[in-house]
């Protein structure tokens, strides 16, 4: 049960009504964890700059991170949602799978992103330096650093609200790790 309701285009306020008609017009739906946010005059528009603002770690490099965290904090909505993105992004069902348990076997540059991220989401910020070391050889630069952790943020704010508003997964459930 939601803990709290998913705001129509009519609960919110124009300027969020805006935002609905741009999401709406994009990607051809509000996804209810994006109308959540509009709950706030100012949430929505403030996340959907984040999430659209310039970053070095971009397609699907950002979807390793988003997979990752995801699993992490155990976000069905967040996992839902990033599975299909994955998807429109090349990984196949076992790449994602594989990501989202912490690796990337098939590619050794995103196998030290995946590594990295997960060990952040776990550790809460305190990384291996050994972790760290092996994203920079792998071809990393200190600025994919620093908007990998960006983009680690991003998603721990949806992965959060997710989990405190439990509100209806629109997407298809992803399929669940095997042990």
């Amino acid at each position: 049960m939601n803990t709290i309701d998913i705001p129509t285009r009519d609960d919110v306020s124009p300027e969020n009504q805006a935002l609905f008609d741009k999401l709406k017009a994009g990607i051809g739906m509000v996804p209810n964890l994006y109308a959540t946010f509009a709950h706030s005059e100012h949430a929505l528009g403030n996340y959907l700059q984040l999430q659209n603002a310039k970053s070095s770690i971009t397609g699907r490099a950002r979807e390793v991170v988003n997979l990752v965290v995801s699993q992490v904090n155990d976000c069905a909505y967040c996992l839902a949602a990033h599975t299909v993105i994955g998807k429109m992004n090349g990984f196949s069902d076992e790449q994602i799978l594989e990501i989202r348990a912490g690796t990337a076997s098939f590619d050794p540059k995103f196998d030290a992103l995946a590594r990295l991220v997960k060990n952040i989401a776990v550790e809460r910020g305190h990384a291996d330096p050994a972790l760290v070391d092996a994203f920079f050889a792998a071809g990393w630069t200190k600025a994919n650093l620093v908007d990998t952790i960006m983009v680690i943020g991003d998603k721990i704010m949806t992965n959060y609200l997710h989990a405190i508003t439990r509100v209806p997964v629109d997407f298809p459930a992803a399929p669940a790790l095997r042990a």
